[in-house]
């Protein structure tokens, strides 16, 4: 048998394991918004540009329209975003922060990201958090 399929040297389950991993760090932290992991990152997206079109979210995160628009229903069904039609475009919604999610909770929600990142990465040198990064942005 090949090593490169055992599972302690199968790099798709190395890979999962760690995502469960940083999953489970940050999971845990978002619970007490009221958030999801999937809903702060939508979130986050926002926060840098407000009044993106739901497809814009979806490409920036790699998810699909059914998953992104499913997940904005969430957040505005709790009052963090609004869709509003584009002032040239009426055929075109756009979404927007209410004023629930002001810099108070943004500055709350990036510190859970910093929180969980620390804990996923707290056997790493700064070196080779910086070399994991680039090599899982290779990856993608």
């Amino acid at each position: 048998m090949s090593q490169d399929i055992i599972n302690n040297e199968c790099i798709v389950f190395l890979l999962a394991k760690a995502n469960q991993k940083a999953q489970k760090n940050l999971k845990k932290r978002i619970k007490a918004m009221g958030l999801t992991p999937v809903q702060g990152l939508v979130l986050g997206v926002i926060y840098e540009e407000n009044g993106l079109k739901a497809s814009d979210i979806g490409q920036r995160l790699t998810l699909d329209n059914a998953t992104i628009s499913g997940v904005l229903n969430r957040l505005m069904d709790q009052g963090w975003i609004t869709r509003r039609s584009d002032e040239k475009d009426r055929r075109v919604q756009r979404i927007f922060l209410t004023s629930q999610a002001d810099d108070t909770l943004k500055n709350r929600l990036f510190k859970i990201r910093v929180d969980a990142n620390k804990e996923t990465l707290n056997k790493l040198s700064h070196e080779e958090r910086t070399l994991l990064k680039r090599l899982l942005r290779d990856l993608k």
